[in-house]
């Protein structure tokens, strides 16, 4: 049984960041280690949890619930977490889209700085007529969405024409798919080239906060 987070905390770290995990992947799969990782080299404390029903599938099989059904699991992570300093939340495709529905109010109250997704899942693969943007016309937080440009979820040909609120900043990774991977022999990047563009830009985004 892992613990309820998984923390790397390098010292003196201003910041900390808490991110949940997507829909089909735990707090410990490749891609949220290496995410995680590379924000704990650029100098955050990083803290990873997970949803009970991602925990439960680690003895059998069990869905994902709807997003907003996750809600209040998200913000009784925060609580327990108790972070001393500024906070950062998000989290990978459906981890960063919870978190991205309770950030105005958490921000309003001083709880939270700002929002990060890791490959923010702006309509299921395949149907893009079915956009999970509505709650992000409106965002007040300050937001910075890490997405890989051919991300099946929103590429970088999709998402300029959405209504996004300009508190909202896109980082594009080129030819990122939605663990941000990109293919060597076509960019020319690796995934550790595009962990370490994504760490070093939320530590510039990050050290703008108004805290």
């Amino acid at each position: 049984m892992l613990d309820r987070f998984l923390l790397q905390e390098p010292q003196d770290a201003r910041f900390t960041i808490l991110l949940a995990h997507g829909a089909g992947g735990p707090m410990d799969s490749a891609s949220m280690t290496a995410a995680a990782s590379a924000l704990a080299d650029a100098g955050f404390r990083v803290a990873r949890f997970e949803f009970a029903y991602m925990a439960a599938r680690r003895t059998g099989r069990k869905p994902p619930p709807r997003a907003e059904r996750l809600i209040p699991e998200y913000e009784a992570a925060i609580d327990e977490l108790g972070a001393s300093g500024p906070l950062i939340i998000g989290g990978k495709s459906m981890g960063g889209r919870v978190a991205s529905m309770i950030a105005d109010d958490l921000h309003r109250r001083g709880k939270i700085a700002g929002l990060l997704c890791l490959g923010y899942p702006f309509h299921p693969p395949g149907q893009p007529e079915k956009l999970r943007t509505g709650h992000l016309t409106g965002l007040t937080t300050p937001a910075l969405i890490c997405q890989g440009t051919r991300d099946e979820f929103g590429t970088r040909d999709e998402v300029p024409g959405y209504d996004l609120s300009n508190r909202i900043e896109i980082l594009w990774l080129e030819d990122g798919d939605h663990d941000l991977k990109p293919r060597k022999s076509i960019s020319g990047f690796s995934s550790a080239d595009h962990l370490a563009t994504m760490a070093k830009a939320v530590k510039a985004w990050a050290e703008r906060l108004p805290v």
